[in-house]
């Protein structure tokens, strides 16, 4: 597994934050915020591409969002000690892929390179470099090309279900033969002005001005979600390949959900129906047992008004009264909303939920929201023998994911 976060720019770093209950949050320094609406994010700090095997002509070449994906799929393809080429080699680089997404792709040179263009019609100013930056492919071929992953290659696009819907279909495509191992996740690099004032304008953002009191999920204080930026990749291997030569192995990916609202280009279908079987699907298929499971749940929790209040619903419509008994916490209340990226990163947390049996916290609940009345596991991390995890995302068009992991047996 590899991270790059506003609360760790590696998975010890990242999990050590999250069970703490520390707030990335801040005062964004790295652009004017004067005349904008929000001057808050969760934006990376400290981050040093050289330190994952990027050097420097590529990183002056490359937009941030690719830089993260690269930054975390180093970490974890180090993790995996995957070698698809060269001496020492342990995995055949045919049957090795890449599902790495991005909601919105090279946000950041688009945007300047729309600048010079308005300024200058012609275009005899824009970078030739511009279109293979910008493509929201680019990162996944960039990762491709690094670790010699010449299998299946996706750049799958669900807005704020991104990464869900690349670990999922990953899941499927190993499952059914069509690799041993795929690098799987999403990057974004979404916080910048333009991508703040489209949000808030769209009545998205929160305007809370404190960085550690802004983003509240289910909490009857909300105004809105905080931007986020940063990468989540896993290594998803066939259970037997892994075994072989000897890998590291985590946790094992039991379950998928897949389905759309078909309701409203932003908000979520009221109800929940939707959502809840996406839910169900990834429950049934990792043999959900109500008599002997411990659930945890990694809500996708925005801290949006419609958002927190559907995805209670759709906890409910899923499980019954089980959800009363289901333990459920939102880590955007410290990371922000990563968007492409959030449900990689949330899946990293899930796992290590299970593997360590601690529920991070929902931190800020400190006044909940009558209409979201289950276990968020309000500010302070929680002990629990949990065995099976779900990470739920959400995306702009009515995509819906759910990811399941059991702790390997």
């Amino acid at each position: 597994m590899g991270v790059i976060s506003a609360v760790g720019n590696d998975v010890p770093s990242f999990w050590d934050s999250l069970k703490k209950g520390i707030c990335g949050i801040d005062y964004i320094e790295q652009f004017p915020t004067e005349q904008l609406p929000v001057k808050i994010a969760g934006k990376i700090k400290n981050f040093e591409p050289e330190k994952y095997g990027m050097e420097k002509p590529f990183i002056r070449k490359q937009d941030l969002f690719a830089q993260y994906g690269m930054a975390a799929a180093w970490q974890a393809v180090h993790d995996a000690g995957l070698i698809a080429e060269g001496e020492g080699r342990n995995i055949n680089p045919d049957r090795l892929g890449v599902y790495v997404g991005s909601g919105i792709g090279g946000f950041e040179v688009q945007y300047r390179e729309t600048a010079k263009m308005l300024e200058d019609p012609s275009g005899q100013w824009i970078s030739p470099l511009f279109i293979p930056t910008m493509i929201s492919n680019i990162a996944a071929g960039q990762i491709a090309i690094k670790h010699h992953a010449q299998g299946p290659c996706l750049d799958i696009v669900t807005a704020c279900a991104t990464s869900s819907h690349c670990i999922g279909e990953a899941f499927r495509a190993i499952r059914h033969g069509y690799a041993d191992a795929i690098i799987a996740g999403g990057c974004e690099n979404a916080t910048i002005p333009l991508g703040i004032a489209g949000f808030a304008n769209a009545k998205a953002l929160t305007r809370n001005e404190d960085p550690k009191y802004a983003s509240l999920p289910f909490n009857k204080n909300r105004k809105g979600f905080v931007m986020g930026d940063g990468a989540g990749i896993l290594v998803l291997e066939e259970y037997e390949h892994a075994l072989k030569r000897g890998a590291t192995i985590y946790g094992e990916m039991t379950g998928y959900g897949n389905t759309c609202d078909a309701y409203h280009a932003t908000a979520p279908r009221p109800d929940g129906s939707t959502q809840a079987k996406a839910i169900r699907f990834a429950l049934e298929e990792s043999g959900f047992d109500e008599t002997k499971d411990n659930l945890y749940i990694n809500a996708h929790g925005t801290g949006t008004l419609l958002n927190d209040v559907a995805e209670t619903v759709a906890y409910k419509a899923a499980l019954g009264d089980f959800a009363y008994k289901t333990h459920i916490s939102s880590i955007k209340s410290m990371t922000g909303h990563m968007f492409g990226a959030a449900g990689a990163a949330e899946a990293i947390a899930t796992i290590l939920a299970l593997r360590e049996g601690i529920i991070p916290p929902t931190i800020n609940l400190d006044c909940p929201d009558p209409e979201c009345d289950l276990d968020y596991t309000p500010n302070v991390a929680v002990r629990s023998d949990i065995t099976l995890g779900l990470s739920n995302s959400l995306g702009f068009g009515g995509h819906n994911a759910c990811l399941a992991f059991r702790n390997l047996r």
